[in-house]
């Protein structure tokens, strides 16, 4: 396996920088600890909510300082491509809009409709295409080339910088926090958080959480390489990652305390929580901080712990089959 250099996180003055960028287009978002969500995790627990973004999840940073970059850096640059499940996809088309760039977004096949309607809106083409997500990515370089569009990367620091705003937010208006549980899919949410957390010269753990069925960031975090693993999760289309991306995976081992894996079912019972104590929709991999919470929850008697709720955008059909069970 070749040698992956591990590139530098952001500086401070980068990650404030970014943040005002961000704050031109996004208003901080809150974070709350809700006393029902407190008594059934048995701890304090801080909920960082990226469902309240202008798309309903956390991405949306990210894709304001890239294309803020790519006006400035590549002012010959008419569109983008991406691929995406959804939020990256719709980060990018809000975005683009905003800087006056064309958006093709790319995703595969039997991908969430009321996602892909969202970026219709935001002005993106949509293209469907392949079984996955890696299907999808790999046409997405085959259009670049073909159609002289800008490859827009699901992974990269600049994505990282903008990403890292929410965490910022976090960390200062919440107390301390002991841990933070963080989903990951491709990375840049959970890397955004170490860099923040690591400019403010803070000691807070940070936990990245996966779906079992699609766990290659878990086995590749205990190999110390990429291991594939087909994503075969039903709930969690933001984490249904089956390839670890290199250099975030280098990062994560680095930065993080552990990686662990929630079931889908699990993931559900997770998301009729985070409605039943808060009143909030979280899309499956949005739930999954609090499905590790609450895995574990005897490991975390007398702590104050973070949850970082990454997005809010489930189809309508699939959150009304997971409401119309009972909770445990």
């Amino acid at each position: 396996m070749p040698v992956v250099t591990i590139p530098t996180l952001p500086s401070f003055a980068e990650l404030e920088s970014a943040a005002q960028l961000v704050h031109r287009f996004v208003p901080p978002t809150p974070q709350y600890s809700w006393p029902l969500l407190n008594q059934r995790a048995g701890c304090e627990v801080w909920t960082k909510h990226e469902n309240h973004t202008p798309v309903g999840a956390f991405k949306i940073r990210g894709g304001i300082v890239y294309m803020d970059w790519l006006r400035r850096t590549h002012p010959e640059a008419k569109g983008v491509i991406s691929a995406t499940r959804g939020n990256h996809g719709q980060s990018q088309a809000f975005a683009a809009r905003h800087f006056g760039l064309g958006a093709v977004v790319v995703v595969p096949l039997g991908n969430s409709r009321e996602k892909n309607a969202a970026m219709r809106a935001l002005g993106a083409e949509l293209v469907e295409y392949g079984d996955d997500f890696h299907a999808a990515d790999h046409h997405a370089d085959e259009l670049a080339r073909e159609r002289a569009l800008f490859r827009m990367p699901s992974f990269d620091l600049l994505l990282v910088r903008g990403v890292a705003s929410y965490a910022l937010e976090f960390f200062r208006d919440a107390p301390p926090l002991d841990s933070v549980f963080v989903p990951v899919g491709w990375g840049s949410g959970a890397v955004g958080l170490a860099a923040a957390r690591n400019a403010l010269g803070l000691k807070t753990r940070i936990i990245g959480v996966v779906s079992a069925s699609a766990p290659t960031y878990a086995l590749s975090f205990a190999a110390g390489r990429v291991v594939e693993q087909k994503a075969a999760t039903r709930i969690a289309d933001g984490i249904a990652i089956s390839h670890a991306h290199e250099v975030s995976l280098e990062i994560l081992r680095r930065e993080l305390e552990r990686v662990v894996q929630v079931t889908d079912d699990e993931i559900e019972d997770a998301m009729r929580a985070i409605f039943t104590d808060t009143h909030n929709v979280a899309e499956g991999a949005g739930a999954a901080a609090v499905a590790a919470l609450l895995k574990d929850r005897q490991a975390w008697s007398g702590k104050r712990v973070g949850v970082v709720l990454s997005g809010g955008n489930v189809d309508r059909e699939a959150f009304a089959r997971v409401m119309a069970k009972e909770l445990p």
